[in-house]
Parts: structure tokens; C-alpha cells; sequence
């Protein structure tokens, strides 16, 4: 039965065969004068003879788009063009494939009647807008505004693969704002609009076009009409398609058939289809059946070279292979061929790989592959998942008591009463829990060689590529081959071994490339031009050949003929995308429904869990399933296991990029923005442990504030685990993304709070002086002063004294400890004055001033309870300040005189250090306490505290407590006759010491080298830098060793007089400057404690004296000091350091 005749002026359906409307009386079509054939009312030619044809007589409507209206007052008004960017213009016009939409408003006559003309002018502006809003959205053209309706082109200027999608997708987003937007205009105007959308597909002429001062970029040809035409046939509110158009975007929606209708202006009835909503489950695309895998191509030597490491891993000697290349060039191809070689032989395959998203997740590969080998499921309880663990340790032979409660920990595992919490430091925990691991990794080598492959590691944490380390360091003693794979950018930090080799994948050459091809199509050769355009497009990465020849395959555009493909016509110019990017587009919009949970699972990562994928995804479990089977058997994805316990991996990185990239940007907001809701509605432990996933898809989100306050936590709680890398990255991308947002006083506090949290990482990572520990708190402090907190500037104050107390601008320093001091002192806070006086201790020792100093100490310690202020350690300055107290009352003791109990008070440092577990507090105590033992020039001990010192802050990343016990290891060593290897570290400690930033201490490190210099004969070289030393002591008031400067001064120079210079020596001694603390000829203390001459304290005139190798001082008794036995000969040596005799 034949369709009815709709009319294009109002909707009506006429029956067939009839000339006019019987609703308005439009003509329905135009009679040919020649031949009286019935043509469309658009045709300028009768279709059957060529006779040229009058216009229509129908009546047109004021709103009808082959008369546009436009009040006046729109026609000037700039802003009613809004939504319509500028072309990038050539006059020169192209022909290509458009979809074209046009959008109508319904009823606008009578709205133009009910309404005054100011009214309507803001109504349309209003519908303008949403409209506007929904085309940008999906990246359309509005070419043109015709009165109330829109003409919108998808695929110019820029064309996408699926601009037929974008349009329908723009038609039903606007229908859908513009019901939203009516509930204001019912509120505000009294009126409901209603919209009809028509959307067609074909070829046009597109360029400029127009004469005088007015020129368009407009599209030629029947498209735009026929757009214009489908539209009138549509019902209000809803959106009609032409058949050209339906075929492109089969399976993306649900969509009715009208049936033909005689449109006006074509010469046969068109097939036109209603959009109902989007199908989220059909394809227009059959799915071919699960293929194999692409045989590799062109790596025959490198796949030989990995098989015969894995043989010597076999006989007991471990290998290490580094295996790198650009995204896509088959580096975990290589690695699977390598798992296929081997598959037979008898081994242990441990497998997993970084994620971008975990970058500053501390261990996830290992979390990530201890769980999928335990075999934890999320419904398990906290019981079942310790049960398999404390199973899993017991089969691998490993001890449960210590292991168990390790390893719960990593894996957020509740413990039971079975087993004591650890009771660890939060670095000893990272410690132990690193050598559990290593030991898991190695375990049962004896029995059977291990593979271990680790991918990705561009995408690696620091602890992870820690981890790695140490296996490296073993893989020779244990029967296993070590694989890691990573990208070009990424450059790895160990050194060369024997047993570790580097391989760089290249691009294949042309008849490489040539041969994979082939092996794709099965054999069959493809088309010359083809071939050549895919050679010469992939440029030899083996991930652009695969993906581009699949697409090619399952464009239509080939047929098979025996043993070749054929074009089914001229091949287009979009058929081989340009670009990779483009080529996976396409394939993925191919895939309709398939590609939403594609791309939904490139939001969620590289490898995903089913568990995950349902709990964002809308659509349902039968449904969801059958998409994934899809993507797997067309290879994009690769999975593990079965649902609801399967997993999912992108086939290559580039292609979750790809699919992720393809996402609108409010599509992909929208997935982020679930996936965010999802973690923190249904996976609880994921958002206590891994803050930072949640900051990530709230930022990917759009929604700033939500991300900032996760960036915040995450920092937090790396700092808490004492991974102060990953803790910096957090604070940064919080603050990074703060930047974005306007001024306002939420903003300053939220900066507040990240920057403070922010410093003491700093300072762990990069050392106390560096530029970024000074901006980061001078920003804090200038933010404190905006919203005039003053009592909450405190912390800011103790990180700006730390600052420069360590770059030796010790002014500052005391100015800053006396603010702190004083803020304190008005809060009555125990805590606050503990650290103002915690502050004031070490600028005032640095300074000289040792008895104010000691009287800070010693309402330091009177305040101090280790469990009250053990949270100190975190907060203000890293460390702890019981320890600190103790350290520095050690080298005052010492320096006043009271050996013994500075002996005493250093180890007590130490035990305090041991017992709060604290690294940083503990490499400050062992610091200290190999300084005190080399002014007791005991080599030996100071050697043992030095290298204790040296292993912690290395492992912990402390760069200025490695560069100081790299410095005292090296005067040990010239105390202990090893002079050329210890100036050597010397020389590199104080070359890190620099490199921190830090001046403080250089004046007592510069005369330990000058002392050593001395002592092989080079005292020009010693008095060079004791000159650098003092020009340090000058311009930093840093007085504390200033005296035995002078002395080493003295003594070296009566070494160049021994040697045969004395004549020269005694006149540069005796015209040297007077130091600032008065030596004169009275006895000196011993070598052993402080070895300038007779000293007078600047503050009490204290005269300080002792007998050589004597270490038993006792305190004074009134406000005078004696001398002691030996003073006689300490007299004589400082008279012939004088040049007395």
C-alpha cells in the first residue's frame, strides 16, 4: 500500500494522488506546462522533458527557509550570532561529504503574535543559545541562522568519522535543552516551544560565497534543501533522518520507519526515518569471528637474544633485559612471543604492569599482582582474603609471622588477633615490606627458573623502579630472567651490569611491513595503492600496520577475488586515515554500542575489572557481556579470566588512548564523573587507599574541587608512608588544577592547606634549601598574610626558619625563631613553644652563642614528652625535636667543655631516634653522632655512624644527610690512612651539600678538608680553602668553628715553613686577620674536642680549656673556668704556632 502524501507547509497527510493540500492548500507538485508531468515543487526542470518550471505558487510561511526572517533588531545585534565561530577562510571551494542538519522552531508565527517583539526577540536568543550549546558540544558548524531555524554542517571545517552520529546526536540533545529550557519560559514568558529536526547526507560544493561587503561559507546542492524538506515532515519535538543518513548511523539509535514521502523539490519519494533515542546495544557492523594473533614479523634476532638469556637464567645466571621502544612498536608482542617459546618448559611466570594512573601509587604492579595471584574477589571478607594469603606464604615456604603482617598491609588486608600490628616506622615498614617482596619474587628459583616481566615502566612509581633495583642488584645469584619493558621518553637509572643488556626496538623496513600485511589478510594480496598508502602511513610501527590494515579490511570498500582483494570503486579520500588516532576512530565508531564500553574502559585504564566496568556502565549484565565478547573477538581487548571475576586489557596502550581521546569532552566528563561516583559509593578501600584515583577522575571530571580535596588526601597519606615522591606529585597536580579556578577565599585556604602540606616533602626530597622549599613557603606565608590568620602562620614561620637556617642566613633564621618564639609565647601552646625554642637552639649554636643556645635547650627538653610531640616529626620541620634537642645539647656540652656528658647526650640521641622509628629523626642523631666522634678524632666509630648515616638517607632519599655522612666518611677515612680516597668523598659530599642549597656547616666541613689536605702535603691547597671557609664565617656570622679555622690556618702555614718555607709561613701567619674569638697564647683545648687554641666564649668571657686526650670535663661551678693540667704545653704549642719557640 502506497504512503500518503505529507505536505511540507504543515504536516499534513494527504491521500495518495492528490495535487494540493487539504489542510492549507499548498500545491503539492508543480504541473510541467510542456508535458504536464508532476514534478516535486523544489525541481527547477520538469525530471521527464528538461522544461524549465516556474516557482511554486504554495504560500510561504514568514518563517520558511526559503525566505529567512529576521526582526531588524536581530539583524544588527552581534550577539544573536552567537555560536557561530569564524571559518578558516579560502575562497577557493572543495567538494566533500556533509551531513547537514536543519532546525526549526513549531508555531513561531502565532508566538510572534502572542508575544511583544522585545519578548520574542529573547525567547529565540534563549533557544539560539541551548542550541548553540548542543551543536558545540558535538563540534558542529552553524553555517547559517534563518530566522528561527538553524543550518548546521557536520564534517566542515573539520571532518570526523562520524559526522553523521554527531548530527543526530545535536538533533535529539536539542530537543532535549529545549524541553529543559521550557521550564523557564513558562515561568518567565508564559510560552512552551516546541522544535522539529530534519538531518540529511551527501555530497556538496562548500566555499564562499556572497558579493560586497557580505560573504558566507556555504554549501551548494540538493543536501541543504533536502535537510530543510525532512525537517518539515517531522512531528514537533521530535527528529526525522533521510535514508543516506540512516545508513551511516544504523545501530547507533532507534529508529521508526515513516515510510516515503514526497518531498518538495525531488522527483521520487524519499524512505525517512524517526530517531528515537540512542540504541546503547545494537551495531550496524557484523563482527568477524576471533582470529589469531598477527605471526611477528622482522624480530627474529631479538627474539633469538631473549631466548638465550632465558637459557643462561636457566643454568643459574640470572638476566636482566631492558626492552624499549615508541608506543606501538611491539615490545609486549615480543614478550608474548617469548611466554609462547617457553610455554612448555618447566618455570615461574610473574607478569604485571604500570598504569598512568598509579604513577604515585606506591607498588601497585606488585598490589596489582599479588592480588590477581592470590586470587582475591571483593565479595571475599577480610578473613578469607588473610586466609589465602597466609595459604599463598605458606606454599611459597615463606615465614608467616613476619610476612603475613606485611603484606596485609599492602594489600589493605584487615589483620586478625592472630597476628601483633607491626608497630613500624612508616620508612622501616616500606624497608621490611621491600624485602619481603624481593623475597617472594625469588622465591623457589633453586627448584624452577622464573620469568619476571614488569611493563610499562614510564608509568612506574618510585618504590616500584626501588624494587626493581634491588632485583636487579640479585638476578645473577638466582636462576631467573628479568624482562622490563618501557618507552623511549623513559631513560633507566641502573648502571651497567653484565648481566643486563638494553634492546631498542626499530621500525620495520618497507618489505617488512610488506610481509605483515600479507600475514594479516591471510595471504591475499591487496590492491597496489592500498598497500603503498599503508606502507607509506605506518611508517613501519608494527601497531599502525595491524590497526590500519584491519581497517581497511572492514571498511566495504574491498572484495575478494580468489587470492587477492579488489576496490569496489575508487578508493576514498578518507578510507586510510591520515593519522593512527584517526584510523582507531573510525574503527571504533564502527562498533556503535561496542565503542561506548570501549571507551568507557579506556576511562577506567589500561586494564580494568569487569566488577568495575558493570558498576559505571548503564547498560545491563547480558548486554555488557556481549559487548565485551565483541571487543575481544575483534581483538581490541584481551581477557583474563571469566565474569564477574574477569579482567580486561587494552591490546596496547595506544589503543586505550585512542579510545579514551575519542570521547566528547562532556562524555568523557560524564564517565569520569560516574566512574568517581562509583568508587566512592561501592569501593570504600579504594578510597581510603588510593585517594589519588579519585582525584584523578574528578579532575578528568571538570570537577575541580572535588579533585583538589582528593590531591590533598592523597598527599597526605604518601606522606604518612613516607613516600615523599609520590606525596609532591599529588600536592603539585592539586595545585596546578587550583589555578584554574577564580580568586576567592575558599581558594586561598585550599592553596594554604597544599602548600603547607607541601614543603616538608619538599624539603625531604630535595633537601632543606633548595628554591622550590623557599618558594613553596614564601607563597604560604604571603597567602597567611592575605587572610590574616596570624596564629595559623606558625608552621608557615618554622619551614621559612628551617629555609634559611640551612642556607646560613642565620640572621633571618633568629629574626624568624623570635617571631616564633614570640607567636607562641601569646598562644600559650606547650607544642608551639617547644618548636619556637626547637627553632632557636641550632641558629644560636651556628652563631656562637652557646650558653643562650644551651638555655633554649634546656627549656626544650623540659617541654619535650616523646609521645605527646612524636606527631612533630610530621609537622613543621621532619624531625623529631627530643632528638634534635639532644644532638645539639651534645656538641654544646662538648664545646664548653663537658666531654662526658656530651658523650652521653648523643647516645641518648641515638636510643631516641631508635625507639620513634623515625628515619629522618634517626639520620639526624647518627648524623650528630659521627660529628661528635670526629672532634674526639675517634676514626673508626666516626667511620661506622657515617656509613650508618650514608645507608639509611640513601635508601630514604635524604640528599643533605647523604652528602653529610659522605663528608665525615671521607675525614675517617684520612684519619684511618686512606687520605687520597677520603679527600675524594670529601670532595663529593661537599659537592652535595651544595647541590641542596644548603651554606649552614660548610666553614666546619671546608677545615675537615683542609685538615686533610695537610696532612699529605698539599697545605697551599688547604689554606685555599680555609680562605673559602672564612669569606663563609664573614658573610654568614657562622662563628661556631670559627677559631679553629684560624688555627688550621696557623698550622698549616707553619707546615709550609717546616717544608722549607718558614720564612714565607711566619709572616703570612702573623699578618693574617685577628679572628673575632680571641686566641692567644693560653692553653688550647685537646685535639680530641676542639682544637683551637685558648678560646674565649663571646658572651660569658668563659675561658675553655683541657689537656690533650683528656674527655672528662665537669661542669662549672661559678661563672669562671680554670684552666686544666696540661696548660703549659698547650702554651708551647700555641707559641709556636704563633712562631714563638
Amino acid at each position: 500500500m502506497k504512503s500518503p502524501i505529507q505536505c511540507l507547509h504543515c504536516g499534513h497527510k494527504n491521500p495518495v494522488g492528490a495535487n494540493f493540500c487539504g489542510k492549507c492548500g499548498t500545491q503539492l507538485w508543480d504541473l510541467c506546462p510542456n508535458c504536464g508531468t508532476n514534478n516535486p515543487p523544489a525541481n527547477n526542470f520538469c525530471y521527464q522533458c528538461g522544461q524549465p518550471l516556474g516557482p511554486s505558487t504554495a504560500p510561504e510561511s514568514p518563517f520558511s527557509p526559503s525566505q529567512p526572517y529576521r526582526p531588524p533588531d536581530l539583524q544588527e545585534d552581534a550577539p544573536w550570532q552567537v555560536g557561530s565561530p569564524p571559518i578558516p577562510g579560502a575562497s577557493e571551494a572543495e567538494r566533500r561529504q556533509l551531513t547537514v542538519m536543519f532546525c526549526d522552531l513549531v508555531g513561531s508565527t502565532a508566538l510572534s503574535e502572542r508575544l511583544d517583539p522585545e519578548e520574542l526577540r529573547e525567547v529565540v536568543r534563549a533557544y539560539q543559545q541551548v542550541c548553540s550549546e548542543v551543536v558545540d558540544r558535538f563540534e558542529g558548524h552553524i553555517a547559517q541562522y534563518l530566522g528561527d531555524g538553524l543550518l548546521v554542517y557536520f564534517g566542515y571545517p573539520l571532518a570526523h568519522e562520524d559526522d553523521a552520529q554527531r548530527a543526530v546526536r545535536t538533533g535529539l540533545g536539542i530537543v532535549e535543552e529545549v524541553r529543559n529550557l521550557n521550564k523557564n519560559l513558562r515561568q518567565d514568558s508564559g510560552v512552551t516551544l516546541a522544535v522539529r529536526v530534519g538531518i540529511h547526507t551527501g555530497l556538496v560544493v562548500i566555499g564562499e560565497m556572497g558579493g560586497g561587503d557580505k560573504h558566507e561559507q556555504l554549501a551548494l546542492g540538493d543536501t541543504p534543501n533536502i535537510a530543510a524538506r525532512v525537517q518539515g515532515i517531522a512531528e514537533p519535538d521530535t527528529v526525522v533522518i533521510s535514508l543516506a543518513t540512516y545508513r551511516l548511523i544504523q545501530g547507533f539509535f532507534i529508529c521508526q520507519d515513516l515510510g516515503l514521502y514526497a518531498l518538495r523539490g525531488l522527483s521520487l519519494p524519499m524512505e525517512v526515518y524517526q530517531v528515537l533515542k540512542e540504541s546503547g546495544v545494537q551495531s550496524r557492523l557484523e563482527v568477524a569471528a576471533k582470529v589469531g594473533l598477527t605471526p611477528l614479523v622482522g624480530r627474529e634476532q631479538e627474539m633469538e637474544l631473549l631466548l638465550e638469556r632465558w637459557r643462561q637464567a636457566q643454568e643459574g645466571l640470572g638476566q636482566v633485559i631492558l626492552l624499549s621502544g615508541e608506543a606501538g612498536i611491539g615490545k609486549s608482542r615480543l614478550v608474548r612471543v617469548l611466554k609462547e617459546r617457553i610455554v612448555q618448559e618447566r618455570h615461574r611466570w610473574l607478569e604485571s604492569r604500570c598504569s598512568p594512573y598509579y604513577q604515585n601509587s606506591t607498588l601497585y604492579p606488585m598490589i596489582d599482582l599479588l592480588q590477581r595471584m592470590l586470587g582475591f574477589r571483593r565479595e571475599d571478607s577480610p578473613e578469607e582474603k588473610l586466609n589465602k594469603l597466609e595459604r599463598a606464604l605458606g606454599e611459597h615456604g615463606l615465614p608467616l609471622a613476619k610476612g603475613v603482617p606485611l603484606f596485609a598491609s599492602l594489600l589493605s588486608v584487615p589483620l586478625s588477633d592472630r597476628y601483633p600490628p607491626l608497630n613500624l616506622s612508616p620508612q622501616k615498614q616500606k624497608q621490611k615490606t621491600l624485602e619481603a617482596l624481593l623475597a617472594w619474587l625469588m622465591e623457589g628459583t633453586e627448584k624452577r627458573p622464573a620469568l619476571i616481566i614488569v611493563e610499562d615502566l614510564h608509568w612506574a612509581d618510585p618504590s616500584t623502579l626501588e624494587l626493581l633495583g634491588l632485583l636487579i642488584d640479585q638476578a645473577p645469584t638466582a636462576r631467573i630472567l628479568t624482562v622490563l619493558t618501557f618507552r623511549s621518553e623513559f631513560y633507566p637509572l641502573w648502571p651497567p651490569r653484565s648481566y643486563l643488556i638494553q634492546i631498542m626496538l626499530n621500525r620495520l623496513a618497507h618489505s617488512q611491513v610488506e610481509v605483515m600485511v600479507e600475514k594479516i589478510t591471510g595471504g591475499k594480496k591487496l590492491p597496489v595503492e592500498v598497500l603503498r598508502q599503508i606502507v607509506v602511513k605506518t611508517d613501519g610501527v608494527p601497531l599502525f600496520v595491524e590497526e590500519l590494515t584491519k581497517m581497511v579490511l572492514e571498511s566495504g570498500w574491498l572484495r575478494t577475488r580468489e587470492d587477492r582483494y579488489e576496490l569496489t570503486g575508487p578508493l576514498p579520500p578518507l578510507a586510510i586515515p591520515v593519522t593512527l588516532q584517526d584510523s582507531l576512530m573510525a574503527r571504533l565508531d564502527r562498533l556503535t554500542t561496542v565503542k561506548e564500553v570501549a571507551q568507557l574502559g579506556a576511562v577506567l585504564g589500561r586494564e580494568f575489572t569487569y566488577e568495575l566496568l558493570q558498576a559505571v556502565s548503564s547498560l545491563d549484565e547480558r548486554t555488557l557481556q556481549r559487548e565485551l565478547e565483541r571487543l575481544v573477538e575483534t581483538e581490541l581487548l584481551y581477557q583474563r579470566g571469566l565474569p564477574p571475576q574477569a579482567r580486561y586489557i587494552f591490546k596496547h596502550a595506544l589503543i586505550q588512548e585512542a579510545a579514551y581521546e575519542s570521547l566528547l569532552k562532556s562524555k568523557r566528563q560524564q564517565y569520569h564523573h560516574r566512574v568517581a561516583q562509583v568508587l566512592e559509593e561501592q569501593f570504600p578501600e579504594i578510597v581510603e587507599t588510593r585517594p589519588e584515583l579519585l582525584a584523578y577522575h574528578y579532575m578528568r571530571a571538570g570537577l575541580k574541587e572535588e579533585a583538589i580535596a582528593y590531591w590533598q588526601k592523597a598527599g597526605e597519606k604518601a606522606i604518612e608512608r613516607s613516600t615523599h615522591v609520590e606525596a609532591i606529585g599529588h600536592l603539585t597536580k592539586g595545585l596546578e588544577l587550583l589555578k584554574t579556578l577564580p580568586e576567592s577565599p575558599w581558594r586561598i585556604r585550599q592553596e594554604l592547606a597544599l602548600q603547607t602540606i607541601l614543603g616538608p616533602a619538599l624539603m625531604n626530597v630535595k633537601g632543606y634549601a633548595t628554591p622550590e622549599v623557599e618558594e613553596a613557603y614564601m607563597r604560604v606565608r604571603e597567602l597567611y598574610q592575605q587572610v590574616g590568620e596570624t596564629e595559623q602562620l606558625f608552621p608557615v614561620l618554622s619551614g621559612l626558619w628551617l629555609f634559611y637556617n640551612v642556607r646560613a642566613e642565620l640572621q633571618t633564621a633568629r629574626e624568624l625563631a623570635e617571631q616564633l618564639l614570640s607567636l607562641a609565647q601569646g598562644a600559650q601552646d606547650p607544642a608551639r613553644l617547644l618548636q619556637a625554642h626547637h627553632a632557636s637552639w641550632p641558629t644560636l649554636f651556628c652563631l656562637g652563642e652557646l650558653v643562650t643556645a644551651r638555655a633554649h635547650l634546656e627549656q626544650g627538653i623540659t617541654l619535650y614528652n616523646s609521645q605527646q610531640y612524636r606527631s612533630q616529626a610530621f609537622l613543621y620541620i621532619g624531625h623529631d625535636p627530643g632528638v634534635c634537642c639532644r644532638n645539639h645539647a651534645a656538641h654544646i656540652l662538648w664545646y664548653l667543655g663537658y666531654a662526658d656528658q656530651a658523650l652521653r647526650e648523643i647516645r641518648d640521641a641515638l636510643a631516641l631516634a631508635h625507639e620513634l622509628a623515625h628515619p629522618f629523626s634517626l639520620a639526624q642523631a647518627q648524623g650528630f653522632a659521627a660529628w661528635l666522634y670526629q672532634l674526639c678524632r675517634e676514626g673508626p666509630i666516626t667511620q661506622e655512624q657515617a656509613e650508618a648515616t650514608l645507608t639509611l638517607c640513601t635508601k630514604q632519599g635524604f640528599p643533605l644527610w647523604t652528602a653529610w655522612g659522605m663528608i665525615l666518611r671521607g675525614w675517617a677515612l684520612v684519619e684511618q690512612g686512606q687520605p687520597e680516597e677520603g679527600i675524594a668523598q670529601m670532595r663529593q659530599g661537599l659537592a652535595a651539600w651544595r647541590a641542596t642549597g644548603s651554606q649552614l656547616y660548610l666553614s666546619y666541613f671546608l677545615a675537615l678538608l683542609a685538615e686533610a689536605y695537610g696532612k699529605v702535603g698539599r697545605a697551599e691547597e688547604g689554606l685555599t680553602v680555609l680562605t673559602e671557609a672564612l669569606e663563609i664565617v664573614n658573610r654568614h656570622k657562622e662563628r661556631f668553628y670559627e677559631a679553629e679555622l684560624y688555627r688550621l690556618r696557623g698550622e698549616l702555614l707553619l707546615r709550609i715553613g717546616e717544608s722549607g718555607n718558614r720564612g714565607d709561613g711566619e709572616p703570612r701567619f702573623l699578618g693574617s686577620p685577628s679572628p673575632p674569638f680571641s686566641v692567644s697564647p693560653s692553653p688550647h683545648l685537646p685535639r680530641g674536642v676542639f682544637s683551637s687554641g685558648y678560646r674565649s666564649c663571646p658572651q660569658t668571657g668563659y675561658k675553655i680549656s683541657g689537656a690533650k686526650g683528656d674527655h672528662k670535663f665537669k661542669p662549672p661551678v661559678t661563672t669562671t673556668r680554670q684552666p686544666r693540667r696540661g696548660a703549659p704545653k698547650a702554651d708551647q704549642d700555641l707559641r709556636r704556632v704563633h712562631g714563638g719557640v
